[in-house]
């Protein structure tokens, strides 16, 4: 397999005709997302930058890439192992601030934490668990390409 991977996504703006346009204001910022031969994905800015709430943002979107990421990695991991993995949930929470990540004196993402609950089969251990989110926050390739920390606040249910 190689080690280079492309990628394609679509952005389009405006998502309707009718929407308003700049110089206007309250210009839309509704936009929509998508790749070749996939559903497209509703797209806005959050609400406190004029966006509609109904539609997914940037940061929103860098969350779930980086919660996708994680929990893609534990579950190829824990496959690697022969570990039966009955359920994964999460919520991811990040922080946007001025402060010490990204350029100095600019908005940026500060932080973002994982908040997994994994459900195993009777016999995992919290060790266990915490080694493959160990090793899945290593390996992870959006976490890996971001200049802010990411932690993992992941919790262990045997069902």
């Amino acid at each position: 397999m190689s080690d280079t991977h492309a990628f394609e996504t679509t952005l389009r703006w405006p998502a309707d005709a009718a929407q308003a346009l700049p110089p206007d204001p309250a210009f839309s910022r509704n936009n929509v997302l998508g790749s070749p031969g996939k559903p497209e994905v509703p797209g806005s800015a959050p609400t406190v930058y004029g966006g509609e709430a109904s539609r997914y943002n940037p940061e929103e979107l860098q969350l779930l890439a980086l919660s996708q990421c994680h929990m893609l990695t534990f579950l190829a991991i824990a496959a690697r192992k022969r570990m039966t993995v009955l359920a994964y949930e999460d919520r991811a929470t990040g922080t946007l601030a001025v402060g010490a990540h990204g350029t100095p004196g600019k908005m940026s993402m500060q932080e973002v934490v994982l908040h997994p609950v994994v459900t195993f089969p009777p016999g995992v251990t919290d060790e266990d668990a915490r080694a493959l989110h160990e090793k899945a926050h290593a390996n992870c390739f959006i976490a890996n390409s971001v200049n802010f920390p990411v932690r993992v606040e992941g919790v262990v249910k045997v069902g």
